[in-house]
């Protein structure tokens, strides 16, 4: 015989209800994305307003020195009394910080914001009057986790300046930066730098493993809705969704942009300076949704040089710092030997496209001048919100990103005995990789070079390098018209088998 089911009273009944009521109503009032989102669209849909905060003269005025000297307190951090894995510090606003941005906490699903208070700032030697101030907001915000030691947390990720952010894994260095947005970084009548003009942080659990931020983006064409998920670690990874909406069309419509340095190396040697090379990032690396896997080598050009990849779609691409070798740079100070690799993977089918490159003239290492995004081939209309997601990887010394087959690990320019004809050059190309390791002895490989319509190819050879392992590819071209690009493209073949990804690089006019 079977059990009846119980049945409930009225007054449990109306318990569980009430219950299941609160539940949901929690659920339905949880700060997310889609309030972010809601924002933006409704900003969008609005002329723009520019900030009208007026920061104070005495901040204004400071210089860099004085700025630097305004510190965060340690033990305000965000989160230390609570000592939950996480915690964060927040950067004053003076010199070139004049605008503004509000930060709030997000806590049991509801929106808290965090107020800026002098007292949580050391001043350092600088004569100011910060009661008279009021509420200035925040310049951005630091956030801190143990990612090298359990008895230290170390910086993971910034966020200061535009739509700028820095992110860290372990054992690296600070180099090149990612950014929300690029608009209009050529093509347009000037760059529009969007900006986070507002956070949401969500408070970690006591053993949480990531760290979850909102951003609201606004400028003068756009405005958009962000969210990254920070998950620490030897290669940290960061996954960022968006969604943005035009308030009218733009000439470039960059997504995950990436900002680097690159002074010179190998492929653009410097005379007189003692260290070999000096750069956060040594090549671009693309992999096409055809299969294709490309290396176009960075360079300083002596003005603004713009080249691009036409794609059916994308799998990836970032700005790597392939050459982790201390002695390619013997700087103890900068050990640019730690900066990070950035790739970018995108999260679904981004469509076709291009992935832009430019490069502008750099006299020093203090300035960025490497500039990477993907540029969707169709933008939205103004209004219709356009949804993308990507993993951003910071990866360091362990295996970073890199084709199945074999890779280029450097590109050298210059002659050796043979002498270099008027407008020739010649570049050896070095690569590794297991395709490479696994043929057999004697296999025949050939090198597949070509070049635009303003070249030559003078002379190609291949041939292994027995101090690597690897295989050398040697190339020697003419430059018809000096006052136009050069284009290389070159690979390593075995019969009717790729052996490696396409080493393409471009020579700007002379």
């Amino acid at each position: 015989m079977r059990t009846p089911a119980p049945t409930l009273t009225p007054r449990y009944a109306g318990l569980l209800m009430g219950l299941a009521l609160m539940l949901r109503c929690a659920a339905a009032q949880a700060f997310g994305f889609d309030d972010v989102a809601e924002r933006a669209r409704a900003l969008a849909a609005k002329p723009y307003q520019p900030s009208s905060q007026a920061l104070p003269a005495e901040l204004k005025n400071l210089d860099y020195d004085g700025a630097r000297d305004i510190r965060f307190k340690p033990a305000r951090a965000l989160w230390r009394e609570d000592k939950l894995p996480f915690e964060v510090m927040f950067f004053h606003l003076g010199h070139y910080q004049t605008e503004g941005v509000r930060i709030h906490e997000i806590k049991d699903g509801n929106d808290q914001p965090i107020p800026y208070r002098t007292e949580d700032f050391d001043y350092g030697k600088n004569k100011l009057s910060p009661k008279k101030w009021g509420d200035l907001g925040f310049a951005g915000f630091r956030v801190h986790y143990p990612l090298n030691n359990n008895g230290y947390k170390d910086e993971l990720v910034v966020f200061q300046g535009a739509s700028y952010f820095r992110v860290l894994g372990a054992g690296q260095h600070y180099g090149l930066s990612a950014r929300g947005l690029a608009i209009d970084t050529v093509g347009g009548k000037g760059e529009e730098f969007p900006r986070f003009t507002e956070f949401w942080i969500e408070r970690p659990a006591a053993d949480a493993k990531s760290l979850t931020v909102y951003a609201l983006l606004d400028s003068k064409s756009v405005s958009g809705a962000y969210r990254f998920v920070v998950q620490p670690g030897s290669e940290t990874v960061v996954d960022v969704k968006a969604r943005i909406f035009l308030r009218n069309p733009v000439a470039t419509l960059g997504l995950a942009p990436l900002t680097s340095m690159y002074l010179f190396g190998e492929n653009q040697p410097q005379i007189g300076d003692f260290r070999p090379e000096v750069h956060d990032s040594d090549g671009l690396m693309v992999n096409s949704s055809s299969g294709e896997w490309i290396w176009r080598p960075l360079m300083n050009p002596k003005g603004i040089f713009t080249t691009s990849f036409g794609l059916p779609g994308v799998k990836g691409f970032g700005l790597m710092q392939r050459d982790r070798r201390f002695a390619s740079y013997e700087d103890v100070e900068a050990r640019y030997d730690k900066r990070p690799s950035t790739w970018i993977e995108p999260v679904g089918d981004w469509g076709p496209g291009r992935v832009e490159l430019m490069q502008l003239h750099t006299p020093d290492e203090t300035h960025d001048n490497i500039v990477a995004y993907w540029v969707p081939a169709k933008q939205p209309a103004p209004g219709q919100p356009l949804d993308f997601a990507y993993k951003l990887h910071q990866q360091g010394d362990d295996p970073q990103q890199r084709p199945p087959g074999a890779w280029a690990v450097q590109t050298r320019t210059g002659y050796s005995y043979a002498k270099l004809a008027a407008n020739e050059v010649q570049y050896i190309v070095d690569f590794e990789g297991p395709s490479l390791k696994a043929l057999p002895a004697g296999a025949e490989v050939k090198a597949q070079l070509s070049t635009n319509a303003n070249g030559q190819i003078t002379e190609a050879n291949a041939y292994p390098n027995p101090a690597t392992g690897g295989w050398r590819m040697t190339v020697r071209a003419k430059q018809l018209r000096p006052g136009q690009p050069l284009e290389l493209r070159g690979f390593l073949q075995h019969d009717n088998n790729v052996l490696t990804e396409t080493w393409s690089l471009v020579l700007p006019p002379q």
